[in-house]
């Protein structure tokens, strides 16, 4: 079950299936953050990297979906631990390199128990890097947007990881992530469904079925075309 960390939240609208727009990466010369380093991050015995996962709530019981720049992959932010981090570092961390947001914009609900893991597909494993990495081991944190949704920035980091975002139903990505992610993705919005509901008054029901295929390349879900 979810682990609540702070209860505190406003009665907010049932959740919208979708917004009609989307929010473009800024392009900004400007750059706040340097490259991660690869050298820094953990991979166990099992070969899992740790890493940690963000679902980002807004005061309409949305929640943050983004595309991977130069993909059409769209997801919540995810990104490894370091050696020297704690999970919620990690995602703190992560949060301002992928959302441009500081901890002062952000309310921390809840997260998971232990490891949520995924493996990769063989096309992207590194058989030839040592140790070699199959797969991600997740912690997954529920955030509430306190601020301004003008807070959010692409461009944060060096190396930005997404081009464009907008706001979901809450089970959308469930059915909208890459196949391998989807039931890590299940199972975290699973745990946090009950707290979301009871903290906004509403029924999200249960998870949907899983849909024959996502949107068409270049394309984004329910045809809204991006450049």
């Amino acid at each position: 079950m979810a682990t609540t960390l702070r209860f505190k939240f406003p009665a907010c609208r049932a959740p919208a299936h979708m917004v009609e727009s989307g929010h473009r990466l800024a392009r900004a010369d400007c750059r706040r953050r340097a490259p991660r380093p690869e050298d820094d991050e953990m991979i166990d015995v099992d070969g899992y990297r740790p890493n940690v996962g963000i679902v980002l709530l807004n005061a309409d019981g949305r929640l943050f979906w983004a595309r991977r720049i130069n993909r059409d992959g769209w997801q919540f932010p995810q990104g490894g631990m370091r050696s020297d981090e704690t999970p919620l570092e990690a995602m703190y961390r992560e949060l301002e390199e992928e959302t441009g947001l500081a901890p002062e914009h952000v309310e921390v609900v809840a997260s998971t128990r232990g490891w949520l893991r995924y493996k990769l597909p063989q096309r992207y494993v590194r058989h030839h890097q040592h140790p070699t990495c199959i797969g991600q081991k997740q912690v997954w944190f529920l955030l509430r947007l306190v601020s301004d949704e003008d807070a959010l920035r692409l461009d944060a980091a060096d190396k930005p990881e997404f081009d464009i975002w907008r706001w979901v139903d809450f089970w959308y990505p469930a059915a909208h992530v890459v196949n391998f992610k989807r039931q890590v993705y299940e199972r975290a919005l699973r745990h946090f469904a009950p707290l979301v509901e009871g903290l906004c008054r509403v029924e999200l029901g249960n998870a949907p079925p899983r849909e024959a295929g996502d949107a068409p390349a270049g394309q984004s879900p329910h045809g809204w075309r991006v450049a």
